[in-house]
């Protein structure tokens, strides 16, 4: 369509004032669910350790009558630890910019803070489902959960435990098999192994991905249909394909998708959870360091905190490894 002849176009203007809304759609998310369900503690070293211990296997029980006391040896708990992990989060913005005018204020001091501590969250989210071994020394390192799990793991062909090294006090790092699908026959053999080894599963928590093939168990064979009644009236229907909860021949279990496992190296795994033997205990809660040196014309921010991954008892919780994480092939 032609234009007339010497309109002013906005494309010609010099002064127009530039419009930036004040509204900052940030798209990442906060969700993290393992370190979000279970229990928060206190450690007072860089090495905290704990026991475990185990009922004597069931077997035949018989003394005859009248007879003499003997007395069983007793087995001494088993002892555990783990090194807590330095996460820090830090911002340096001009004097200038704190001051000035901004669409959104993302650029401030308030703002960075808020956003600087859902990172260190999601960071420690990550390494709780991070197969990373334990690191003691300065650089310390939490062992992850991949690396503590070795009673209810059920692993492709060619992977390996990993597990606590007594001898060392580390945890060892678990080795990769052959991925395969995860399906509903592998969960009831995970679930029955734990439920043999004393574990009572609550959670199960993987990649999105799994979550989405875990919805697909509904039409298996063997599982109960069910359907949700439609009201009449002119409501709209609804297309029910989703689950929540699986009860299985061992348990229910209600699975939990992790975002941070979305990525091809953390996705191959899909926990087993009994929040009772998981906890996260801090040595040095997250905080904002009050005591930073004023050099120069900026404002200057960190946030730290130190914690580690205390495992009561890694036959309470159980792994599906190996698994197509991310697509049905990969």
């Amino acid at each position: 369509m032609a234009v007339v002849t010497n309109t002013f176009l906005t494309t010609n203007a010099v002064g127009n004032r530039e419009e930036l809304s004040d509204v900052v759609s940030r798209i990442t998310p906060e969700d993290t669910p393992i370190y979000s369900m279970i229990e928060k503690g206190k450690c007072v070293s860089v090495h905290p350790e704990w026991e475990t211990d185990d009922l004597a296997a069931p077997g035949t029980n018989v003394v005859p009558e009248g007879a003499e006391y003997d007395f069983d040896a007793i087995t001494p708990p088993t002892r555990l630890g783990d090194y807590t992990q330095i996460v820090r989060k830090s911002w340096a913005i001009s004097g200038t910019q704190e001051v000035v005018s901004e669409a959104g204020n993302v650029q401030k001091r308030k703002y960075q803070k808020l956003k600087k501590g859902v990172e260190l969250r999601k960071d420690i989210e990550f390494a709780i489902v991070s197969p990373q071994p334990s690191v003691g020394g300065n650089i310390r390192q939490l062992g992850g959960l991949p690396t503590w799990i070795v009673t209810n793991a059920s692993r492709g062909a060619g992977g390996a435990n990993g597990g606590f090294n007594s001898g060392t006090g580390l945890t060892v790092a678990p080795t990769n098999g052959t991925q395969r699908a995860f399906t509903k026959a592998l969960l009831d053999t995970g679930m029955s192994q734990g439920f043999t080894n004393g574990a009572n599963f609550k959670h199960i928590v993987a990649s999105p991905y799994i979550k989405s093939v875990f919805v697909t168990f509904m039409s298996d064979a063997n599982v109960a249909p069910f359907r949700y009644a439609v009201s009449k009236g002119g409501e709209r229907n609804t297309i029910v394909a989703t689950a929540d909860y699986y009860e299985g021949p061992f348990g229910t279990v209600m699975i939990q998708p992790d975002r941070v496992m979305a990525t091809t190296a953390l996705a191959r795994n899909a926990f087993l959870i009994d929040t009772d033997f998981l906890q996260f205990d801090w040595l040095r809660k997250i905080q904002e360091d009050k005591d930073l040196a004023k050099t120069g014309d900026a404002d200057k921010g960190v946030i730290i905190g130190e914690g580690t991954l205390v495992v009561k008892n890694e036959k309470g919780l159980g792994v599906i490894a190996d698994v197509f994480g991310m697509t049905a092939s990969s």
